[in-house]
């Protein structure tokens, strides 16, 4: 989720700002390895970029951190001002993964994600979200949609949240489904992109998929990777139409790999079922060429079916879904489940 852009100066200071970590080592095997970092508003940052690594991982250490909600934990209660808010999206990192350099793929398994909250929250701005006006789009509005915030009790128990309508009594319960809205790597070309901003690097996707028991690839651009995450959802329906999920902080419990000379160009995710890739640009006619070219380049050089094949095969079997279209660029994901295709090469 975002509300707004950072000026850019404010950019450039918080990507500065540094503290050590707190790690501990607790060897589960020979080489597995635990690191802990506890993030709070004084150490998040505001863009992936170069910066003093929090934390150091060698491949095969298991992360265990926590991330802040899109507002910083800034809003606890109705009659909260905006004001609060010290920036967009804040994260937990960087973290350097020892042996990763550019050309290589970064493999992130998502062990566990618990919500760190007894509650979500929901937001809308003015000039933000799927059908609001933008300087770009503009449509006939009398008056700005107005901010608003609703707050999501959870019942961990039951594994739910509760929506209660602002304008009325209605209430109604709907599953939990965590998963980590801003995940990414430093960018490639020297860049220091906003944390608002999903591209190839990662970033903020608001996919569904970087969720418990995926695997997502990225691709490494710089040494050491450089890994960011946080924008914690419980729960968010397809686009983020209104931009906001319920947001909450998270805790974390991540295992990095690396795979050496191989490069992938965008984001892909993997779990036992299905191979996944994202699209990641605007208009969505366009982010959705991307997934769906990517997806074919993955199961010809790994499936052995011919891109053709693969595209006609996709066509008739595969799904694609729209995870977000509120943020600087949109982003698309297409899959299609491993019993549709050849014995992996």
């Amino acid at each position: 989720m975002r509300r707004n852009l950072l000026p850019a100066l404010y950019i450039l200071v918080a990507a500065s700002a540094f503290l050590g970590a707190q790690t501990a080592a607790n060897p589960q095997s020979a080489d597995t390895q635990i690191v802990r970092y506890k993030a709070t508003i004084d150490t998040v940052k505001y863009v992936y970029g170069v910066a003093p690594p929090v934390a150091r991982l060698k491949p095969g250490n298991i992360l265990e951190a926590n991330s802040l909600d899109c507002f910083g934990n800034a809003l606890q209660k109705p009659g909260d001002s905006f004001s609060l808010v010290k920036g967009d999206n804040p994260l937990t990192g960087p973290f350097f993964v020892e042996g990763a350099e550019p050309g290589d793929t970064l493999v992130v398994h998502i062990l566990d994600l618990q919500v760190d909250s007894n509650q979500g929250i929901g937001a809308f701005s003015p000039g933000f979200g799927a059908a609001n006006s933008t300087h770009y789009t503009p449509v006939l509005e009398t008056t700005p949609l107005p901010e608003k915030l609703w707050f999501y009790p959870i019942d961990h128990e039951k594994n739910t949240a509760t929506f209660q309508a602002l304008d009325s009594n209605f209430k109604v319960k709907f599953p939990l489904h965590p998963f980590l809205g801003c995940i990414g790597v430093c960018p490639a070309n020297g860049e220091a992109r906003s944390s608002i901003v999903p591209a190839e690097f990662g970033g903020n996707m608001d996919a569904p998929e970087v969720s418990r028991g995926n695997t997502l690839y990225l691709p490494v651009n710089v040494s050491g990777a450089l890994l960011y995450f946080g924008d914690g959802h419980a729960a968010m329906g397809d686009g983020e139409v209104a931009g906001s999920a319920v947001e909450v902080p998270m805790r974390a419990r991540l295992k990095v790999e690396v795979i050496k000379g191989q490069r992938i160009e965008w984001p892909r995710f993997e779990n036992e079922n299905e191979i996944m890739t994202t699209g990641i640009y605007r208009p969505d006619d366009d982010d959705a060429r991307i997934a769906v070219t990517e997806l074919m380049h993955w199961i010809h050089g790994d499936y052995g079916l011919s891109e053709l094949d693969a595209y006609e095969l996709f066509s008739k079997v595969g799904k694609l879904h729209l995870t977000e279209m509120v943020d600087p660029n949109y982003v698309v994901v297409a899959a299609i489940d491993k019993k549709y295709l050849p014995p992996k090469k």
